[in-house]
């Protein structure tokens, strides 16, 4: 049986590693249900009782809808984020009783069903990608297809630059390492924080008609040349496990979607999301803090 609190050996690890798996977080009879409404959106090649045919979709059948994006290996159901049933599993009592561990009794954002999903509005910027902020939910379920690379793929780490505090990816499916499942590296967001201008925010330039060539995140040096020492001294940790396994994740862990290279093949299926508190809004104005949980319930 899953344990109802996090232990003490737990937030440490927490606030050192920078992530957490935590076992059987959600029930396997509500995993198949989401998993369920995921294969009403899949993409027409693509059949769930026959392996042989998960692979990455063409272009020609794939999808640039931001509620529901269908490209290569990437299969990503956003427009049922905020419909009641999946709020209810992603805040449902135990997780936010985790979640309140780390950031505090009372004090998390919590989505309201029927409002508007990730990718309904609102890029990073104009021609960006869809910004996980802009979200009255949560981000959705992502599925990630098998590879048909041949060569071995290069890890490559990076940071969301859109503002929270804790990101949650739980697994809907079984998930083999190598599967796609969660790729961080540990210790990472302990080198990261300090190196930005805000605390939780990324810098970003306005985009403007008359003045096209510029717009988009701003990286500081300091974070560019961080990233090359963390992907050189340090072992990613690839977060695979059973269907209903959560992790935790720091908003400045460098981490990345795993590619999907298991065999025999698998597709891996998640659900994606952030917890915010309410006090965010004024926290991120402030830049890095000498105690980087100030702002939390572990510091």
């Amino acid at each position: 049986m899953t344990k109802a609190v996090l232990t003490p050996d737990e937030i440490n690890f927490f606030k050192s590693e920078g992530y957490l798996i935590r076992k059987g977080a959600l029930p396997q009879s509500d995993c198949k249900t989401a998993v369920d409404r995921m294969w009403e959106s899949s993409p027409d090649f693509l059949k769930r009782d026959d392996p042989s045919t998960w692979r990455p979709i063409p272009a020609d059948e794939g999808s640039d809808d931001p509620l529901l994006t269908k490209r290569d290996t990437r299969w990503q159901y956003r427009s049922v984020g905020t419909e009641k049933w999946l709020l209810d599993l992603a805040y449902s009592q135990k997780i936010v009783g985790w979640a309140e561990q780390l950031l505090g009794k009372d004090t998390l954002r919590i989505p309201e069903p029927g409002g508007k999903p990730m990718g309904s509005w609102g890029p990073a910027w104009p021609g960006g990608p869809v910004d996980p902020q802009m979200t009255e939910g949560v981000r959705g379920i992502y599925a990630t297809l098998p590879s048909e690379a041949t060569d071995p793929l290069d890890d490559h780490l990076h940071t969301d630059g859109h503002p929270f505090h804790l990101g949650v990816v739980c697994l809907l499916e079984d998930n083999p390492p190598n599967g796609g499942g969660f790729k961080v590296w540990p210790g990472s967001h302990r080198r990261f924080y300090p190196l930005f201008p805000m605390q939780y925010d990324q810098t970003r330039v306005p985009f403007y008609e008359h003045l096209p060539s510029h717009k988009g995140i701003i990286h500081p040096q300091e974070y560019l040349d961080e990233i090359q020492r963390v992907e050189a001294d340090t072992q990613p940790v690839d977060c695979h496990g059973e269907a209903g396994d959560l992790v935790f994740w720091h908003h400045r862990m460098g981490h990345m979607a795993g590619y999907n290279t298991a065999e025999p093949k698998t597709i891996r299926q998640a659900l994606l999301y952030d917890f915010c508190k309410v006090s965010l809004d004024e926290e991120r104005l402030e830049g890095p803090q000498p105690d980087m949980w100030r702002d939390w319930a572990i510091r």
